[in-house]
């Protein structure tokens, strides 16, 4: 027990060094101004403001009471433990020890999120993955990929929905977009940005075969009214529409709904026919297309500050980022970060957490270090 109450001591000093750094009373401060303001008559005459104001208003107010929970938990958690010893009373003993497990592990995710301070990272993310070399097998992958992530999205607490998707030849998916809503989903997923690689036995293949095959993941933060960094000139788009239907002729729409649209200056091109009607289809496609082109501006940002400060940062686009080995043995590894594990199956069922902390602390060393 005296063990253990040292692991708590420790966690809370740990919280209350975060809570200094984070400034919470000046956060708090914040959040009162901020409702006050939100409280004011006409507040929502100017609505893209107000939705700014009330989207920092629930970010600083989920900050400011989750960290006051944990503060809050691990004193009385470390006075619970130093009575029972006091007391010498071990009764207690497996459910402080539980109590202080799901502590630690929410502490954890906490500081993760605070070290996302990307201009993006608090923002919904729009994921789009796309079938590589493998024919079948790498349509069956994207299928598995994008399982992965609504299944974490799901662990999260987060939202997701799946904004369009094309049907496989025999199975699985050519590709497909998924919109996930969530604090930080953004900052989390940018670290899967790539090409992502599978070797397995094929359950397509007759001879049951090893087939090693890859898909590209592209994620991108969702745009917001407020952004006017991007400007679209209609006269740059060619918008054509098309029927809708499902694999092999199934459920053909009678009418034109799906959308495609090209950015004629870029060449960029996004089509959407998953929702019931054209105007719906085209909404969804826009915001695609707009999210890609302010990566674009990213990643052209990106490339400038690196030029002017002389470092060398290999490309993360287009390159091999992780291998998924579930044949012969099971690994899964990141090319990056060097982090892997054991536990391919539960990766694949959302399990990503490890490999998104890895990569995150890595390339914050990567950046200091440059």
């Amino acid at each position: 027990m005296r063990d253990l109450l040292g692991d708590i001591s420790t966690l809370r000093q740990r919280v209350a060094g975060i809570v200094r750094r984070l400034d919470l009373p000046e956060l708090e401060s914040r959040l009162t101004e901020l409702e006050k303001a939100a409280s004011q008559p006409g507040f929502w005459d100017d609505s893209r403001k107000a939705q700014e104001i009330s989207r920092e208003m629930a970010g600083v107010r989920d900050d400011v009471e989750s960290w006051r929970e944990v503060e809050s938990g691990s004193e009385s958690l470390e006075e619970l433990a130093a009575m029972a010893i006091e007391e010498a009373d071990e009764s207690l003993a497996d459910d402080i020890r539980n109590d202080y497990d799901a502590l630690i592990d929410r502490v954890q995710k906490m500081e993760f999120a605070v070290q996302l301070s990307g201009e993006y990272d608090e923002r919904p993310a729009i994921i789009s993955l796309k079938q590589g070399a493998g024919g079948v097998e790498a349509q069956d992958w994207v299928q598995m990929l994008l399982r992965m992530y609504l299944r974490w999205a799901e662990s999260r607490g987060f939202k997701a929905a799946v904004l369009e998707s094309t049907t496989g030849d025999e199975t699985g998916l050519k590709s497909a977009t998924a919109q996930i809503e969530g604090r930080y989903a953004y900052g989390y997923l940018k670290s899967e940005r790539g090409v992502h690689r599978m070797v397995r036995l094929s359950p397509f293949d007759a001879d049951h075969m090893r087939h090693t095959t890859f898909a590209l993941v592209e994620v991108l933060p969702q745009p917001e009214d407020q952004d006017t960094t991007v400007e679209i000139n209609s006269d740059d788009l060619r918008i054509d529409t098309f029927r809708a239907g499902g694999h092999g002729g199934q459920n053909v729409q009678k009418n034109d709904t799906a959308v495609r649209i090209t950015h004629l200056p870029t060449s960029l091109v996004v089509s959407v026919q998953n929702e019931r009607s054209q105007l719906q289809n085209r909404a969804v496609a826009m915001k695609i297309l707009t999210a890609r082109l302010m990566d674009i501006q990213m990643q052209e940002a990106e490339a400038e500050r690196v030029k002017l400060k002389g470092a060398h940062v290999a490309p993360e686009w287009g390159r091999q980022v992780r291998s998924y080995v579930l044949h012969p043995y099971k690994m899964v590894k990141d090319h990056r970060s060097g982090y892997e594990t054991a536990d391919a199956e539960g990766v694949l069922e959302g399990g990503i957490d490890g490999l998104l902390e890895a990569f995150l602390l890595h390339s914050v060393g990567a950046d200091s270090e440059a």
